[in-house]
């Protein structure tokens, strides 16, 4: 069984979401059914691989450890930078273990021993340092255990998202809707399950068996083009589908889990991309990466203007988004290439006279709208880990 794939995980999960159901429009609070279903489906879908669930069972307990005794130390001694920098490189160690590993395709530990990781550990990583951060910062002031477990767990977003905030998830935890409330959420969620699996099935399915059967592997123009934006609407509509069931699924339970893709291919330029595509984990790296890096050098002096500070602060941002996905070259690539795009976006916004004359005018927006699709696409064309091969056979062509 995997999250929202497979005819016997929907069998399940409409049966399992039926109780919430009955509690809510009860006005129920639904706050233990929610902790008892994700620990249900995690041992369904785990069980078969007993490590992975001891990784994924045993990381949660070394988040919650952490956690809980930074907030123990961060009241003690206060914003004490060591304290706070070691909190966080604890919890991200496992994270590098796991990407090194991969990597390699061995553990670190030799051959014939398993390889660290489990399903999901990217993302419960994300909640757990931007707890941290928010506990540096005195936001949060305390965690509750049962409730930060949760939302670590918390099944539908377990494996891919979308990213919530624990400050919001604590909020929507604690909550008992009216019926009226109540309603609406399941409206909503039953509205978003149905369109993402209509996302998922039909649409990602035919993009993909397209791609895969008439365009792999094929070098001259006509096909790379057709591949890179095929690519593009299969990540789009498998992401955005398995996204919307698992924002769906949350909301019939009582949480209302951000949106994770708003219309990404009508972006008339790339921070209008990033500002659509895959939202929790951009607006991450952009609270959490960016926006810290810009006031630390602000504060260090490191740079001449705020200009340069956001050029450098983007370039960083969008590589560690590369690295986050993995350590093989066209993912770092990829990140490397987004953070050239936002810079050059960045700098001609700012400087351009031509740009402030004419950015509302419909003909500019239209052009400034084809040039950033086929920039996404470009991209998607180095994610995909084939622009390698396209650069080898264009230069074997012109070789010949």
């Amino acid at each position: 069984m995997s999250f929202f794939s497979g005819f016997d995980f929907f069998v399940v999960l409409i049966i399992a979401l039926i109780p919430a159901i009955l509690l809510g429009l009860r006005e129920k609070s639904l706050r233990f059914y929610r902790m008892f279903l994700t620990g249900a489906f995690i041992f369904l879908i785990y069980h078969k691989s007993p490590q992975e669930l001891l990784f994924l069972l045993s990381y949660a307990i070394l988040a919650l450890y952490v956690v809980k005794l930074y907030g123990f130390l961060r009241a003690r001694y206060g914003r004490n930078k060591y304290i706070y920098g070691h909190a966080v490189l604890i919890v991200l160690i496992p994270l590098i273990i796991s990407k090194i590993e991969l990597f390699m395709g061995q553990s670190l530990l030799g051959p014939d021993t398993t390889i660290y990781g489990f399903l999901g550990l990217s993302y419960i990583f994300f909640r757990v340092v931007q707890t941290i951060m928010e506990i540096y910062d005195g936001v949060i002031k305390d965690v509750n255990g049962y409730q930060f477990l949760t939302f670590l767990l918390f099944f539908p977003s377990l494996s891919s998202g979308p990213i919530d905030r624990s400050r919001r998830f604590f909020q929507d935890d604690e909550k008992i809707y009216t019926k009226a409330e109540y309603n609406e959420l399941l409206e909503q969620g039953i509205v978003k399950i149905v369109l993402g699996l209509v996302y998922k099935l039909p649409l990602s399915g035919t993009f993909l068996y397209i791609m895969n059967t008439y365009m792999l592997n094929k070098f001259d123009p006509l096909h790379v083009i057709g591949y890179a934006y095929f690519y593009g609407f299969y990540m789009f509509f498998d992401f955005a589908g398995y996204s919307l069931m698992a924002i769906g699924t949350s909301y019939i339970l009582g949480i209302k889990m951000p949106d994770n893709f708003n219309k990404p291919f009508i972006s008339i330029d790339m921070k209008d991309f990033w500002n659509r595509w895959h939202i929790t984990l951009s607006h991450w790296f952009r609270d959490f990466v960016f926006t810290r890096f810009i006031i630390d050098s602000a504060r260090k002096r490191r740079f001449n203007n705020r200009l340069t500070a956001a050029l450098v602060g983007l370039l960083l941002n969008m590589t560690l988004m590369g690295i986050w996905h993995g350590l093989e070259a066209h993912y770092i690539l990829y990140g490397v290439y987004h953070g050239v795009l936002l810079g050059i976006t960045e700098f001609y916004q700012k400087k351009s006279k031509f740009y402030k004359i004419y950015k509302d005018h419909a003909i500019y927006k239209i052009c400034s709208w084809f040039v950033t699709l086929n920039a996404v696409m470009l991209g998607f064309l180095i994610f995909s880990g084939q622009f390698s091969a396209v650069v080898a056979a264009f230069t074997k062509y012109l070789g010949q």
